[in-house]
């Protein structure tokens, strides 16, 4: 098979996911649909290394995760997320609820090694599912390998429907306030507008013709290799995932002026960067055979439904403590199983469900979109890949 053609191939797979996921309006995630036609094709005509020869080796795709890892950091906003205190108290709440009730329930049915893998997936998105299943992979354990991505794949179909229910019923009961008088639309004038604008301090005397899309990759991988070195230096001492270090240096690089905010999209990287991400996380389904992915369903299930035990539990307590009501609390926690744009999807499908009136919908999205994009911010850029790379280690 010519590379170009193995291209073609890949690629219209990726659209036809899309497709379908905007035709069902994300009900049937776009990535199930991907990996329904990825284990077809590799069941039938499809060459092993396919991906690789559509021009993605596993190398590339390393060096693609050091970079969207790093962009991840600069999207951290400290003070959206110190206004939303609780959303992030309730969404590690859900995330504890997740590790509390596998390690507790989990391991008494399964065994150590499924748990831990199935963890960072459960929490976060694909990052942390490529992270486990390279691991796993390193660790000869071809079988969780795949069950990582699986995983990943087949989340959403708990997390969309659980979603959207929990919000309606968080949405009726805000949306009766509202025409009561009882409620009001969120005030944001207090966000700084700044916040998403570039400001690189460190380069404030750069004209801005010399701050071209290179110098903007340059200076994310000149962060992703410091990341690399910490982590090697330290290696000895105390093992710590590079990839860890690099949402943290991301996070450093955009505060002192380093790095602006979204520097991967500043360079018109970030749509080429996630499709080959993508790429290499469907190549992880080269090894799953009919017999495999039957032996992994039962593990699958029996995950999917305690770890949204465990959020439902922990977020109801966390949400009544902070009087937080019971449908938004565990909305919040249920973003892990997705994130965005997912969570941005949700949100504005239930809304517009609800009322057709402009203004009751932004007054419903300022009180239910903000603690819905920082829950998923949280579970499924940051906990989940310091989980990833935590449990990585103990394989």
């Amino acid at each position: 098979m010519s590379q170009m053609l193995a291209l073609v191939i890949v690629l219209l797979i990726l659209f036809i996911g899309d497709f379908v996921a905007v035709r069902t309006k994300a009900w049937v995630p776009s990535v199930f649909i991907c990996a329904i036609l990825f284990l077809i094709g590799y069941w039938t005509f499809f060459p092993q290394d396919i991906v690789s020869i559509a021009g993605v080796p596993p190398v590339v795709a390393t060096m693609v995760m050091y970079l969207i890892i790093v962009n991840m950091g600069t999207l951290l906003s400290v003070k959206e997320l110190i206004r939303q205190w609780k959303t992030i108290v309730i969404s590690l709440s859900g995330i504890l609820g997740i590790v509390a009730v596998l390690f507790g329930i989990g391991t008494l049915i399964f065994d150590l090694e499924t748990i831990l893998v199935a963890i960072p997936p459960l929490v976060g998105g694909m990052v942390s599912a490529l992270i486990m299943s390279e691991g796993a992979a390193n660790a000869g354990l071809t079988s969780l390998s795949v069950f990582a991505i699986v995983i990943y794949v087949m989340q959403g179909f708990a997390g969309y429907p659980l979603t959207s229910i929990f919000l309606k019923k968080e949405g009726k009961k805000l949306l009766d306030q509202y025409r009561n008088g009882q409620l009001e639309k969120k005030d944001d004038s207090h966000s700084s507008a700044a916040e998403g604008m570039t400001e690189l301090k460190l380069f404030k005397n750069l004209p801005g013709k010399y701050n071209t899309e290179y110098f903007t990759f340059f200076r994310i991988a000149v962060v992703a290799f410091f990341a690399y070195l910490v982590s090697t230096i330290l290696a000895p001492v105390v093992s710590i995932n590079a990839f860890v270090l690099c949402l943290l240096f991301g996070v450093i690089a955009k505060s002192i002026g380093f790095l602006e905010k979204h520097p991967l999209q500043k360079a018109n990287g970030f749509g080429l960067a996630i499709m080959l991400l993508m790429l290499f996380i469907f190549d992880g389904l080269k090894n799953a055979t009919p017999n495999m992915m039957m032996d992994i369903l039962y593990p699958l299930v029996v995950c999917i439904i305690l770890a949204v035990i465990g959020m439902y539990i922990f977020s109801f307590i966390v949400g009544r403590v902070l009087k937080v009501s019971k449908e938004m609390a565990f909305a919040v926690s249920l973003t892990a199983l997705y994130g965005f744009p997912a969570d941005y999807i949700i949100t504005n499908e239930v809304v517009n469900s609800l009322t057709k009136d402009e203004k009751e919908k932004e007054a419903l999205l300022s009180h239910m979109l903000p603690p819905m994009l920082v829950g998923g911010f949280i579970s499924v850029t940051i906990v989940s890949v310091i989980l990833a790379g935590v449990f990585v280690q103990l394989l």
